[in-house]
This record gives C-alpha cells, sequence and structure tokens, in this order.
C-alpha cells in the first residue's frame, strides 16, 4: 500500500527536497532532518509496537484462568486486534501523503500505548486473585476449609452464592469489555504505523538506499513477536498480585495449575516502550531533504545486482516523468486528485477486477489457509503447550520465542535470498511455494503422535456422546460434603491419580513440611486413597514431559518451511496483476488475510480447544476456564486443524503451478505462430519483462 505513495510523488521527489530545502533548518535539530534517524525511530517504534500487540498471546492461558474465559472468547480477544485496523486500512491508502507522516505516526503510536494502559485496567479495578474459593476471605487460602469436614456440609455453598451478586456479574463484564475495547485501539493505533513510515522512508531517502533502509526495518521489526513471548516467559514468573501479596504470602509455585502470572506487568511495559519510541515522531518535518548520496556499503555490495533495478526505477524520471504518468491507466494515475466519494465508488470495481485474476486469487487463499495456520498457532500454541506436556506458561513462551519465532524469521529470509540470488522466475517461484508447502505439510505429521495422554482424574467422566460430569468414587468422600466449584488439585504418588481437592480424595488433615527451596504441603488421612494414605498438593507431574523438546523442533521446522512461501507467493502476486493495479492488490492482500484469516482463526481454534474439555469450572452457573482436557482429543483437534489448513495452501499453489504451465504452454505455441511482440503481453513471461517486475 505504501508503494502508491512512492508512486504518485515519483515526480515530484526533488520538488519535496527543494521545498524542504529552503525551509530554515535551525527551527528543529538537525537530526530530525536525516532519513537515518528516521529509520532507526520506526524500527524502534515497530519492534515495541509488534511487542505489545502479540504479548497478549503469550500470556492467553493466564488471561483465562484469570478472568474464567473459555478458549472461545480468548480467541475473539485476540482477534479483536485486527477489527479497528482493518476498518480503516483501506482509507490508509487514500490520504497516502496528504497528511503529516510522522505526526500521524505518533499519534497512532500514542494511542497504541494508551490501549496497552487500558489492558492492565482490569487488574487494578479487580479483586485480589484467590486460587481457593473455598475459603472464606478472613482465612488463609489452602486452609481446612478445603478438607474433609463433615460439619460444614451446611454451609459449604455459602460463598458461592454470594459470590454471584448482580455487582459481581457486572463487573466481570465490565472487565472483559475493557479488554475488548483495549484491543480495538491497539489495531486502531497501528494502522497508520507501518504504511505512512514505509512511503515516508521510500520519498525521501536514496533510490539505492531505500531497499537497505527497508531491509534493517524489516529485520528489526521481525523480532518484535520473538521479545514478546520472551517478555511473557519473564513476567509470568511473577505471580499475578505481586503489587498486593497477602500477609501471609502465598502457598503456590509456578507449575502449580493454580498459578496466574503477572500478566498485566507486559502490557505496562511494552507501553512505556511505545510511548518512549513514540516521542520523535512529533519533531520530523512534513518533508525533509531527499537523500542525495549513496551509501558506500550498499554500493560495495550490491553493485552488481542495483543496477538493473535501479535503471529500472530510474528510466520512468530520466525519459519523462510526465509521459510514464500518462501511461499509467485508471485509478493509480487519478487517485492523489480523488475525493474520498470518489475513491470509494472506484474501489470496488477494482477489487472484483483483481479478484477475477486466477493467479492473485489462488495465492491469496494460499496465504489466507497459511494466516489461519499462524494465527491459531500463534494464539494457542503456548496454552497447547503448557497443557499437554504439563509444562510452565513462562516455559512454554521461552521455547517459542526462542525457536519457533526465530525459525519463521530464518525462513522469510532464505525465501528472499532464493528469489533474489536464483533470479527465480514465477513458475519457479510456484515450485518453490508448492515445495515448502508439501515439506511443511509432512512434518506435521509426526504432530498427531507426540503428545501425553490424559492422566487419570478420579471422579472424571470421559463420555464424548454426552456431557462431561463429576461423580465421586462410590463410598469414600460422600460423607464429606464437599463443594463442587472448588479447585486444589492433589496427586496420589503411588498410584498417579490425581482428585480434584484434599475433599474429593477424603483427607481429613494437612501437613505441611519446610524444604531446602520450598515447603511441601502434603494431605493425610485420606478415605480415598489405599491405605489411608497421603497426597501431595499440587497436580501429578507428566510421565513424557521430555518429548516437549522434539515436538517444539518439529513445529519450528514447519514454521520455517511455511515462511519459504512468503517472498516467493508476494511475487507471483506482483507479477500477476497489471501494473496499474499492484498498488491495491497489495492492499487487497492484506485485507483480506485480516477478514478471512487473523480475525477467525483465533475464534475456530479456541472453539475447537473448548470442545476437549472435559471438566468445566463454572461461575454462577455458567461455564468459565476449563480444568481439565482431553489430552489426545486436544491434540487430534489442535494439529488437525493446522493440517486442514496446510492442506488448503498446498492445493492452492499447485492450482497455481497447473495455471502457470498452461499459460506457458499457450504462449509457447502462440509464439511459433505469431509475432514475438504477443509474448512479451503475457503474464510473467520474456527476460525483457523481469528487471521492471523485480523493481515493484
Amino acid at each position: 500500500m505504501p508503494d502508491k505513495d512512492s508512486k504518485a510523488t515519483m515526480d515530484t521527489e526533488d520538488t519535496y527536497g527543494g521545498k524542504a530545502s529552503s525551509e530554515p533548518q535551525n527551527l528543529r535539530p538537525r537530526v530530525f532532518h536525516s532519513i537515518k534517524f528516521f529509520v532507526l525511530c520506526h524500527s524502534l517504534l515497530q519492534l515495541a509496537q509488534l511487542m505489545i500487540s502479540g504479548y497478549l498471546k503469550s500470556s492467553i492461558s493466564t488471561v483465562e484462568k484469570r478472568f474464567g474465559l473459555s478458549s472461545q472468547t480468548s480467541g475473539l480477544l485476540a482477534a479483536f486486534n485486527e477489527v479497528g485496523n482493518t476498518a480503516l486500512i483501506v482509507f490508509v491508502s487514500y490520504f497516502g501523503s496528504r497528511v503529516h507522516r510522522p505526526r500521524m505516526i505518533g499519534c497512532g503510536a500514542v494511542l497504541v500505548a494508551l490501549a496497552g494502559l487500558l489492558m492492565t485496567l482490569p487488574h487494578f479495578i479487580s479483586e485480589p486473585y484467590r486460587y481457593d474459593h473455598s475459603s472464606p476471605e478472613d482465612m488463609s487460602q489452602d486452609s481446612e476449609a478445603s478438607l474433609c469436614l463433615p460439619m460444614t456440609s451446611a454451609p459449604a455453598p455459602t460463598p458461592s452464592n454470594d459470590s454471584c451478586s448482580s455487582y459481581t456479574e457486572a463487573q466481570h463484564l465490565g472487565v472483559v469489555g475493557i479488554m475488548f475495547i483495549a484491543q480495538t485501539l491497539l489495531g486502531v493505533g497501528g494502522v497508520p504505523i507501518q504504511p505512512f513510515g514505509i512511503s515516508y522512508i521510500d520519498d525521501f531517502a536514496h533510490h539505492s538506499n531505500s531497499p537497505l533502509y527497508l531491509g534493517i526495518l524489516f529485520a528489526v521489526t521481525m523480532m518484535g513477536p520473538g521479545m514478546a513471548y520472551g517478555l511473557g516467559s519473564l513476567m509470568l514468573r511473577l505471580y499475578v498480585d505481586i503489587d498486593r501479596m497477602p500477609e501471609g504470602g502465598i502457598n503456590l509455585t509456578s507449575k502449580d495449575p493454580r498459578w496466574v502470572g503477572a500478566w498485566w506487568l507486559g502490557f505496562l511495559i511494552s507501553a512505556g516502550m511505545v510511548a518512549l519510541a513514540a516521542s520523535p515522531y512529533f519533531f520530523f518535518p512534513r518533508e525533509m531533504p531527499k537523500e542525495t548520496h549513496e551509501l558506500r556499503c550498499r554500493r560495495k555490495f550490491l553493485a552488481d545486482a542495483s543496477s538493473p533495478v535501479s535503471k529500472g526505477e530510474n528510466s520512468p524520471s530520466e525519459q519523462n516523468p510526465g509521459e510514464s504518468l500518462k501511461k499509467q491507466d485508471d485509478l493509480v494515475q487519478i487517485a492523489p486528485n480523488l475525493s474520498v466519494i470518489k475513491f470509494i465508488k472506484v474501489f470496488p470495481r477494482v477489487l472484483l477486477r483483481t479478484l477475477r485474476h486466477p493467479i492473485f486469487l489462488l495465492v491469496v487463499l494460499s496465504q489466507v489457509c497459511m494466516s489461519c495456520m499462524v494465527a491459531g498457532m500463534a494464539t494457542f500454541l503456548p496454552k497447547f503447550l503448557e497443557r499437554q506436556f504439563s509444562i510452565t506458561a513462562s516455559y512454554a513462551n521461552l521455547l517459542i520465542g526462542g525457536l519457533t519465532i526465530p525459525s519463521a524469521i530464518v525462513g522469510i529470509v532464505v525465501g528472499g535470498v532464493l528469489v533474489k540470488r536464483l533470479h527465480l522466475s514465477p513458475m519457479r517461484c510456484g515450485a518453490l511455494c508448492l515445495l515448502g508447502s508439501l515439506l511443511c505439510l509432512l512434518f506435521n505429521l509426526p504432530l498427531f503422535f507426540i503428545g501425553c495422554s490424559t492422566h487419570q482424574i478420579a471422579g472424571i467422566i470421559h463420555q464424548p456422546s454426552t456431557q462431561p460430569g463429576l461423580e465421586l468414587f462410590p463410598g469414600c468422600a460422600e460423607p464429606c460434603s464437599c463443594p463442587s466449584d472448588d479447585f486444589n488439585p492433589v496427586c496420589d504418588p503411588s498410584t498417579r491419580v490425581e482428585y480434584i481437592t484434599p475433599c474429593h480424595a477424603g483427607c481429613t488433615s494437612q501437613v505441611a513440611q519446610e524444604g531446602l527451596d520450598k515447603s511441601q504441603v502434603f494431605y493425610t488421612n485420606c478415605s480415598c486413597v489405599s491405605g489411608r494414605g497421603l497426597v501431595l498438593a499440587g497436580s501429578c507431574d507428566s510421565a513424557c514431559s521430555h518429548l516437549v523438546l522434539p515436538f517444539i523442533l518439529l513445529v519450528s521446522l514447519g514454521a520455517a518451511l511455511a515462511s519459504l512461501t512468503h517472498t516467493p507467493s508476494f511475487m507471483l502476486i506482483l507479477r500477476g496483476v497489471k501494473k496499474e493495479d499492484k498498488t491495491l492488490a497489495v492492499g487487497i492482500q492484506f485485507m483480506l488475510l485480516r477478514v478471512l484469516a487473523w480475525m477467525p482463526s483465533p475464534v475456530i481454534h479456541g472453539s475447537a480447544i473448548d470442545t476437549t474439555c472435559v471438566h468445566w469450572a463454572l461461575s454462577c452457573g455458567r461455564r468459565a476456564v476449563c480444568r481439565y482436557y482431553d489430552h489426545d482429543l486436544l491434540r487430534n483437534r489442535f494439529i488437525g486443524l493446522q493440517f486442514f489448513f496446510k492442506t488448503g495452501s498446498l492445493v492452492c499453489f499447485a492450482l497455481v503451478l497447473a495455471i502457470l504451465r498452461q499459460q506457458s504452454k499457450e504462449a509457447g505455441d502462440k509464439s511459433t505462430t505469431s509475432s514475438p511482440g504477443l509474448e512479451q503481453q503475457r503474464l510473467m513471461l520474456g527476460p525483457k519483462k523481469q528487471p521492471e517486475d523485480s523493481s515493484v
């Protein structure tokens, strides 16, 4: 979309430079008239923006536990980041250079920072987190309230009834609504940052330095998601109420399933980084002197490769800027002079004309499938690893931020290098996309068999045909009158059977043993345990946690292979549409990816995850967060969704390659019977057209 701005201002670049140079530069520090400093500032801003946008995905399971959300609701919350972005992204292509771009970027960044602060508000307006709801508020948590005490059978449900007041429900809805509003504002604030920044760099950088600056910008920006997961790994090691710890402390560790980390602290840190990165943009001029010198490192490193690109970029202006603009048809030529009403009227016609192109439509559909896979994996992979392999949220984020995200970055870079160094034709770009999708699909198959089955949980009935319910083992805990909504899991180490609470295990006493690094809590005299033995506080350890490393390595390898198709598929779009439609084609591509992939995919994955739940926590009669999943069903459905989207992408790329081969065959047949001039009009054929295409 920023290409439109650069094309529209191609014939006025010298004028920009003249205007800016004639202004007195003593009004601002000299550094704000340097495009290099703008590239540095914009790299840091986009890095911070992607951190705050991706941070929710690293703490999605923690937010679910803290506020009692289902995976479908949390997926919808994550998708709302794209709602505001999608609603406004088309109009950004219209405004282009009509506005003060640095100030618009700064205002958008300030809105992103305010939205990040708004995301932390639910923590401060909510009551402190109580991980043991069976204890009255004036008693310490993990007390005798969760033990088997027959005399408490009558008043047991009283706290639950009191907690279901209309005020509590209204407060819950208000907290969730605040998070949805904050996510929407995050998307709205991010709209002007990337398009305006890229077009500003392209307008005022030297034509030979612009690709290098944009490469540096994208390289720094791609580290944002990895840093978001790293930040989540650090913050989730801290207790959620670190700013208001109870007097007696807490008896939880990060391995306890009731543990909730300081999810809000990451938003606070990210919002501060965005605010700091936004401050320089209010001092940049609307137009700065155009860079006149090529970087020496650029000239030395890309002397052989940049010459055709530079010629391709300079040729229109060297011939005649007016003639080059006259040759451009329809929208690009008149877009700078269009009113908003005319722009809205013209846009559907260009949209339909672009969607009728088979190559464009199939490539976009393949990218939609890939983006659905990526969106679902990025949102729920940390939670999947937590549940499937019984690891902490902090460790899951560390694995993703340290292995999966860097692998995807390497895949994108390798794909771009292959296209550039091997000078891949559209046919070979399609073949590379097909190969990457096929290998990614093959590496997905072993993931169906790497995982842990659900360990035995007393009273949980696995019947997919009926509503999962809770049924106590007969006799052993009937006199205890255990509250049904309590959750304080304990484990019988001899049989590896887990009980929802000590009360459900029939335990009547509690013993705390001090260790070297932490205290271990035991529950004794348990009627449901053989020999009335003891049980340990906390869930049973998984017997196959060591499989998480092979699993994440295969996921990372698949991510690298899927990312390999990013640059070749993008080049197929640029070379597969009319020259006058390329700018809006890219904008339509990103709009369709948001509407068809990034918005629905987290909700689809969250709904699929919810169907594998076997025991829900209830809050005022409604389903809240899921306590236990069927691990085998969870793995099959989560990986199955990934397999489905990867298969769709593979089929689309296969059709693209088939169409390209058919067009090449038809063009070859016509070239033998007609004039050679017709061959150059075919899609993506002829060596004479390659320099022009590669310069886009």
